[in-house]
């Protein structure tokens, strides 16, 4: 398989590049499950853009540095924030239908999340992710420069020597020029001028998570290994309210619903925001889920509930109807009844490290969504600012690779060697697999979660050192499969999150640690590189951008 671009994952940051990069080339967009398990798919709330004439960009940039605790990239976040409006018009022109309301000054009706200082968040109700999915497939399945090939594992990045005119960032003299990909028990190379991984988060590394099964961080693993550079891999964001049902996983119950008027309440029904924070119900979500956090532990009980039955019941339904029927199905009628949640791993704000136009230090390696670490985040992301950074970012990486068109267009792709799998033989029973995979997800959820401390982080580096070498023998010894590949990629997620979580000796946005519970003066990034072998690495500490 050969193209000009590559494209893994079918997000709305993979879709959105890999529309516009079809007008300067071929393009292939590999994905590992259906073209809809994105975690794009599942998002509820929105995308953040200034968008009233009562709001402004010096608001939306100060509620982002607010919430990304001093370690933002102004010149980031200006550029992102600025790009909404144009970003969200561009949306609509490709079918997308936001919801409108004739008395607003935008044209929209915009909801209100924590953290935001004023409505901003344009939606489809709560089923925001869905509606954008859906526009974005619907062009590239119809677009005859575009393959998607759906259910096809990608393995690693292919690398070879050389480098990439232009590609300023670059660190080292090898550049990317595809990847290997699964399909059944045959691995292929998958060959491409650009190589873009927009293959989501990595919340199946934790026990709980409102993450879709996909999300195994499979694009920070293997840039990783390739050579790219890594950062911030500590701050995991957690969503405060995901529905706490036995016979739910990963259901999520939007930060929307708090925004127009929900409030968390413990068992005896009394609200208890107030004594965390001064916005109450409305604080950013680090300050929220260690509220909750903190109510469990003190009370023993299993969940606390969010209330929003105040509210009309017909406005209710019409503006949470996914959330109101999944509730319902459930027993629980949210025009009448609190629901009941719980804190759910969500969100890595950290990832592979890249600059404004998406571009990482590997030559030929572009990364988007939130597979990236960009600047724009932080130390905790802002509410509905991922899709929009998706949006942005897509449009700035198309626009490179345009002006960087005129020199690959006519080159040829360095041709690879076949996968070799040597004496590698079948694994008989995958128990070897999901034993570990068990192992390694309530480790993190028990030692590396909203509440860290130093003696937990070391217990569970010690654990999972073991599980990792374990994993990666078991990889060599046998032919792969897509659980083994999986496997590989969480066991080295979960060692990088615990040792960035090790490195910073303080409590910033979502890495709270007890025995360090101050902020430093000064803001720092933790960026993570490949020293050597595959399995030895170093962590630098770089000055960051933000004012601490």
């Amino acid at each position: 398989m050969e193209s000009d671009f590559l494209v893994i994952g079918s997000g709305i940051a993979g879709l959105s590049y890999a529309l516009k990069c079809a007008e300067l080339g071929t393009v292939v967009v590999v994905t590992k499950k259906k073209d809809v398990d994105t975690a794009t798919n599942l998002a509820q709330g929105g995308i953040a853009a200034v968008l009233e004439k009562d709001d402004s960009v010096e608001s939306h940039v100060q509620d982002t540095m607010v919430s990304g605790a001093g370690l933002c990239d102004e010149s980031v976040v200006r550029m992102v924030v600025e790009s909404g409006p144009e970003r969200i018009k561009e949306l609509v022109a490709l079918g997308v239908s936001f919801v409108h309301d004739k008395m607003s000054s935008s044209g929209y009706s915009l909801g209100r999340e924590g953290g935001h200082s004023c409505r901003r968040v344009a939606h489809a109700y709560d089923l925001t992710g869905r509606e954008i999915e859906r526009a974005l497939l619907e062009k590239v399945r119809c677009h005859d420069k575009i393959r998607l090939v759906e259910e096809h594992m990608v393995v690693d990045l292919l690398m070879v020597k050389g480098g990439i005119p232009g590609w300023s960032n670059s660190r080292q003299q090898r550049k990317c020029v595809g990847a290997y990909v699964m399909e059944g028990g045959r691995v292929e190379p998958y060959l491409a001028k650009v190589t873009a991984v927009c293959s989501g988060g990595v919340g199946k590394v934790y026990l709980y998570t409102t993450n879709p099964d996909i999300a195994t961080g499979d694009g920070v693993a293997m840039a990783f290994r390739a050579g790219a550079e890594v950062s911030n891999m500590e701050f995991v964001q957690f969503h405060p309210t995901c529905l706490y049902h036995p016979e739910e996983k990963n259901f999520l119950i939007s930060e929307a619903v708090r925004g127009e008027g929900g409030v968390l309440i413990g068992a005896d029904s009394v609200p208890f925001m107030e004594r965390y924070d001064p916005r109450k119900d409305l604080a950013t979500r680090d300050t929220v889920a260690r509220a909750i956090d903190k109510e469990l532990k003190e009370t023993g009980e299993d969940c606390v509930f969010l209330d929003i039955s105040h509210r009309d019941s017909g406005y209710l339904k019409k503006r949470f109807p996914t959330i109101y029927e999944k509730c319902l199905s459930r027993g629980i009628d949210i025009t009448k009844d609190p629901i009941p949640v719980v804190p759910a791993a969500h969100y890595m704000c950290g990832g592979i490290k890249t600059d404004k136009n998406g571009r990482t230090t590997i030559a030929g390696l572009i990364a988007l969504g939130e597979t990236a670490c960009t600047g724009l985040h932080g130390g905790n992301r802002l509410a509905s600012n991922s899709l929009l950074e998706a949006v942005v970012f897509a449009d700035r990486a198309s626009h490179y690779c345009r002006e960087l068109w005129p020199e690959l267009k006519g080159k040829k792709i360095e041709k690879v060697d076949n996968w070799k799998s040597g004496n590698a033989t079948e694994l008989s029973e995958e128990i070897i697999v999901n034993h570990n995979w068990d192992s390694i997800r309530r480790i993190m959820w028990n030692y590396v979660g909203i509440v860290r401390s130093m003696q937990r982080l070391g217990l569970a580096k010690k654990r999972m050192e073991a599980i990792y070498q374990e994993v990666d023998q078991h990889y060599r010894d046998y032919y792969i499969t897509p659980n083994m590949v999986e496997l590989r990629n969480i066991s080295l997620i979960a060692l990088l999150i615990i040792q960035s979580a090790m490195k910073r000796k303080e409590s910033r946005g979502l890495h709270y640690l007890i025995d360090y519970p101050e902020k430093k003066k000064s803001a720092e990034q933790t960026v993570f590189r490949r020293k050597g072998a595959e399995n030895t690495w170093e962590i630098e500490v770089m000055e960051g951008q933000g004012n601490g």
